[in-house]
């Protein structure tokens, strides 16, 4: 069950908030549709319901705010716009990748893809889906971690009348075993059939609260839209002839020179003007409207607002009855109270409840009280005969203004329940992984070759691929685009927080993604040095690739120079929010980092390496067991290195940064 109170948008300059004070509920078992036109401000209820955005108001999810809620996903399924996969990702693999951030199990992945009806798709790449079924696998997302309580923004814009069929079916099967369903709409005939409960905005006010029985009864009927500048004598002759014939027709005074004709035709209407004389500007049809005071007709919204007298003088409401009698239902003041979530708030001022218009009251949306104290369902008193306020009631001063309701602070994006795995889905889901290496390899053995046929080149740098001309060695750059990689396709395709638009920074998260980003540059590396190893023999003979005397500091350095551009690309990447911005760090780092520390270390101040391990002993005055100095002696030799200094500066900095600004995202 979904209980909103007080839900408020924050006003930007002097502009009305999007959505002001909404209260509605949505009970458990039943399909609930937000119903409103295009800017009513359905998107921005879900948005202040889910915390992400600022305004102010309460929402319970099952008696508890979303805040509270330990793993938000496993209680709310949210579909809001399109899923913002990978295009090469299949269909399976996202579903696999976000169980794992979910905390569910894998086999959840096949369950759903099975009750949306995408098997025969499973590996289907999410770029080739057509609008229908992309509606689908964000179901199949919504409903992964098996929530109590789904919560679609427009789930069926863009389908075809069969797939909103199959849509508004799986709706009413999750509602049937006991959860709650809240979608929006613009069609109030996709709400009739589609939901057991309509709640209607307008201009981001709840004007209406009814079940869909009431609502298809008083805000579906066809009505005749006449203009004409003799709205009085026209709608006199109307009131005769349905007087003279038996019929109920039900006409009312629109704002300016317009009506609205309820149980009669435009033939009808038309022949009655011309028997007349009567001159008629404008007179059509209009099926599946929202009712009386639904707004100005096509094209005259401009002519309202150019009439002094529309503000002046309210709506002329009367029912036409068989007998002849004009009958007006009394407004809110007559009922002990202001208007309800039941009646519709039209732009001219009026109100109306059940099939009738009254009058509106100035103060109704001042004085509205949560929605659990309101009775929205009672039916509408009908009187015969004009109503007049008694004094009483009249001269009764308006009920006090209920308090603010509480701010609603944005909710943090959700990190994944098993980061790990997750990270291990994600980058071995989709190619661009793997040909990146395999084109890191095929650079790295033709640099090789090249390099051995020019000449002038250690046999260090030989077996590294790495020309002096280079800043990098081609092993080193593809795992830095790797690690950039790691996060550019996090905030391009932002799975983990769809509804957001954005990733998550925590711990967890970055230290799975740099474990998986040094184990991939590791293997890189080894990889890169074996295939140049092998070129080599192959190409110039045996002489080319003996095992240097120093290989175990040389591999020391090999390896850390791949992991530490891996590790900072995932830094850069995170704290930039983009792969080029990750990938330019990495670069950065021998061309503006090294001179640096080149010059630093060719300063007087700086001590050399040379007898640190002595100094450790003196030190600690301890033995390092099975010789451990030297193993250390060998990772200093690489710090002190420019390049090694640089990196290990570098990544420092990058550090640090992602850390700071993860702090300042939370206390913000």
């Amino acid at each position: 069950m979904i209980q909103a109170f007080g839900l408020t948008s924050n006003s930007f300059k002097d502009l009305p908030p999007a959505v002001d004070d909404v209260s509605f509920e949505a009970r458990a078992g039943r399909v609930t549709a937000l119903l409103g036109a295009t800017g009513a401000g359905k998107t921005t209820v879900l948005r202040l319901m889910l915390e992400l955005q600022q305004g102010r108001g309460l929402t319970y999810f099952r008696g508890r705010p979303l805040h509270r809620i330990a793993h938000p996903s496993r209680e709310v399924g949210v579909l809001m716009g399109d899923v913002p996969g990978h295009p090469a990702r299949t269909v399976r693999g996202h579903l696999r990748m976000l169980c794992a951030a979910a905390g569910v199990p894998v086999r959840r992945a096949d369950e759903v893809l099975e009750v949306v009806g995408l098997v025969s798709l499973r590996e289907e790449r999410l770029g080739t889906l057509s609008r229908g079924m992309d509606r689908r696998l964000g179901l199949a997302c919504a409903l992964l971690p098996d929530p109590h309580t789904l919560v679609l923004d427009d789930p069926a814009e863009g389908l075809s009348t069969r797939e909103s069929h199959w849509l508004h079916g799986m709706l009413r099967a999750h509602a049937a075993q006991g959860g709650s369903v809240l979608f929006t709409t613009s069609e109030p005939k996709e709400a009739v059939r589609a939901a057991d409960h309509v709640i209607t905005l307008e201009q981001g006010r709840l004007v209406a609260d009814q079940e869909v029985a009431e609502f298809a009864r008083t805000r579906l009927r066809p009505r005749v839209a006449v203009r004409t500048p003799h709205a009085a004598r026209l709608a006199a002759l109307l009131a005769k002839e349905a007087r003279t014939a038996h019929r109920s027709v039900e006409v009312v005074r629109e704002v300016g020179n317009r009506l609205s004709v309820y149980g009669s035709t435009c033939a009808d209407v038309g022949e009655t003007a011309f028997r007349h004389g009567v001159l008629v500007h404008q007179l059509a049809d209009e099926i599946g409207d929202m009712g009386p005071g639904a707004g100005p007709f096509p094209g005259e919204a401009a002519e309202a607002a150019q009439d002094p007298r529309a503000g002046a003088t309210g709506p002329e409401t009367g029912e036409l009855l068989g007998d002849g009698a004009l009958g007006v239902a009394p407004g809110p003041e007559m009922r002990g109270g202001p208007a309800a979530h039941g009646d519709f708030a039209s732009p001219n001022g009026s109100h109306m409840r059940g099939a009738r218009v009254v009058p509106a009251d100035p103060k109704a949306h001042g004085d509205q009280l949560p929605h659990s104290s309101r009775d929205t369902h009672s039916a509408p008193a009908e009187v015969s005969g004009h109503a007049a306020l008694s004094p009483a009631t009249a001269s009764r001063p308006p009920a006090p203004l209920s308090p603010l309701p509480p701010p609603i602070s944005v909710r943090s994006a959700p990190s994944p329940l098993r980061p790990l795995r997750y990270e291990l889905r994600r980058a071995a889901g989709i190619g661009t992984g793997f040909l990146t290496g395999a084109a890191v390899l095929v650079t790295s053995a033709l640099t090789a070759v090249l390099l051995a046929r020019v000449g002038h080149t250690p046999q260090a740098r030989l077996l590294a691929a790495w020309p002096r001309e280079l800043p990098l060695p081609p092993a080193a750059l593809g795992a830095g685009l790797l690690g950039a990689l790691a996060f550019g396709d996090e905030f391009r395709h932002p799975a983990l927080a769809a509804d957001r638009g954005t990733v998550p920074r925590r711990l967890g998260l970055l230290t799975a993604k740099l474990v998986v980003a040094a184990v991939t540059a590791l293997v890189l590396a080894f990889l890169a040095v074996g295939c140049d190893a092998q070129v080599l023999y192959l190409v110039y003979g045996r002489e080319l690739t003996e095992v240097p005397a120093d290989w175990l500091s040389l591999s020391a350095s090999w390896f850390g120079l791949v992991v530490g551009c891996a590790w900072a690309g995932v830094l850069a990447a995170g704290i930039f929010r983009s792969t080029t911005a990750g990938l330019a760090a990495v670069v950065s780092v021998p061309i503006l980092v090294v001179p640096l520390v080149r010059k630093a270390l060719d300063g007087g101040s700086v001590r050399a390496a040379a007898g640190l391990p002595a100094r450790l002993r003196e030190v600690l005055l301890l033995q390092w067991p099975f010789g451990g100095e030297r193993y250390l002696a060998a990772a200093v030799r690489v710090v002190a290195q420019p390049v090694g200094g640089a990196l290990t500066l570098s990544l420092t900095a990058l550090l640090c940064a992602y850390l700071l600004t993860t702090l300042r995202s939370r206390v913000r």
